[in-house]
């Protein structure tokens, strides 16, 4: 279980976000974030193979590492203010499967799922599958639970888009989307109470359907 000095130890990195500090706290890291974490995570990888079996993961294999990636940012500091992994098939090297991608910090806790990053012929095969089955997509963005839990589908657009997608996207915006991703913000509250696991649970079983909907796209035979 996740104890308060997990928050407490992003908020005071936030305000230390630097190595020297890091290397002195590296302890404390330790115990109240890394390996709290780690065993919700594994919690979390039991469920969700409850709902889909092909999910056999070690919690080493869905969570990320606190160092940031510097390399092309502006912004120089080492490290992440937030916990965060991705629970899929193939954990963290997989931006595709369904499952779901999470971050828990002092802000908030976020519940992301649907497909983030498509390549060019991936896309254009949800595209191609939204269209193709239009009314079945309208019902699952009109869902009830995902309305509730989600809102809608995210995503960078496209200005333009190829002649065999414009038409349809008259009738259906969401066609211009690069990518087709939900979310649920949760209290980083929620992250602390002993109910945690099962409401991360609850708003992955609202997103489900919509989630095999688009990765159904890229497994359809052609």
């Amino acid at each position: 279980m996740l104890t308060p000095d997990f928050l407490q130890f992003y908020k005071d990195l936030a305000a230390n976000n630097n190595r020297d500090w890091f290397l002195a706290n590296k302890k404390r890291y330790e115990t109240s974030v890394k390996a709290p974490f780690e065993a919700f995570v594994q919690q979390l990888i039991a469920l969700l193979k409850e709902e889909n079996p092909a999910i056999d993961l070690l919690p080493k294999d869905a969570i990320f590492r606190i160092n940031r990636d510097v390399r092309f940012s502006k912004d120089k500091t080492p490290y992440k203010l937030c916990s965060s992994a991705i629970v899929s098939v193939g954990g963290k090297k997989d931006h595709i499967s369904p499952g779901l991608y999470m971050e828990v910090g002092p802000e908030k806790v976020a519940v992301y799922g649907g497909i983030y990053m498509p390549e060019k012929e991936q896309l254009e095969a949800i595209r191609r599958h939204i269209i193709a089955n239009a009314t079945q997509f309208e019902a699952l963005l009109n869902s009830k639970d995902f309305v509730e839990t989600y809102g809608t589908l995210h995503g960078d657009k496209n200005k333009l888009l190829p002649k065999e997608f414009q038409e349809a996207a008259k009738q259906q915006p969401l066609v211009y989307n690069k990518a087709f991703y939900f979310y649920n913000h949760m209290k980083a509250e929620s992250a602390l109470k002993n109910d945690f696991a099962a409401q991360v649970i609850l708003r992955y079983k609202a997103g489900k359907p919509m989630a095999d909907f688009l990765f159904s796209a890229l497994t359809a035979k052609k």
